[in-house]
């Protein structure tokens, strides 16, 4: 695919460039990453992460919802940029399993909780308010997701998605070369056209990364 670098939609040149800028915020998180491409286990990109710590900087959420844990490296990211509590959820049971001896690695355990099961299912046994809702699993779900976790979100929460370009093909079909992914394409277009059209909230659709879509609540 053209212009494509590890999920990455700015192209080569440009995301080259910006990996030249990052800087790891732990020595250990940079372990980790490593382990996670070197075995092609998605996480954030470095673009993605570093917009994520400056948000997280701003808004100092007290709590936060993951969906979709991985390894654990977007939790512990989270937890060590501004001592949040995160409660994370993950379906897969290796994932699961790897995700907590991370954590534990990290000392984190007592900060992460990590929930092993079916996000559609788990999120609604979970008490609110979260003050920031970070989305990064199944792309056909992102819709159900949203609206699980909405009533648990803070009266000014901020709602992240990763992943919403998917590899361009979210605008433009001509990405899809095998059209292989015609519905999840159809279903993360119809739900950027949703969260843009919510009325008590702002969202923004940006070109970080593989595409991330920033929804801030306001039902003050």
């Amino acid at each position: 695919m053209a212009g494509e670098k590890s999920g990455a939609i700015t192209g080569n040149i440009v995301s080259s460039y910006l990996d030249t800028l990052y800087i790891s915020p732990d020595e250990r998180l940079s372990q980790l990453r490593e382990f996670a491409e070197e075995n092609h286990v998605p996480i954030i990109l470095k673009d993605t992460e570093s917009f994520l710590l400056m948000l997280l900087k701003l808004r100092e959420p007290a709590r936060i919802l993951e969906i979709g844990t991985a390894v654990g490296y977007s939790a512990s990211c989270f937890a060590l940029a501004c001592g949040c509590s995160v409660t994370t959820i993950e379906q897969d049971q290796d994932m699961y399993e790897t995700a907590i001896s991370n954590i534990r690695q990290f000392g984190l355990e007592d900060r992460i909780e990590v929930i092993r099961g079916d996000a559609a299912e788990k999120i609604s046994e979970l008490e609110g308010p979260f003050d920031m809702v970070f989305i990064d699993a199944s792309k056909s779900h992102y819709k159900e997701f949203f609206d699980l976790a909405l009533p648990l979100c803070s009266d000014d929460a901020v709602i992240v998605c990763d992943n919403v370009l998917m590899k361009g093909m979210t605008a433009s079909d001509e990405y899809d070369t095998r059209k292989r992914y015609k519905t999840s394409i159809r279903r993360m277009r119809e739900f950027l056209r949703y969260i843009n059209e919510i009325e008590y909230a702002d969202t923004s659709v940006l070109p970080v990364g593989d595409g991330i879509s920033v929804t801030i609540i306001d039902r003050q």
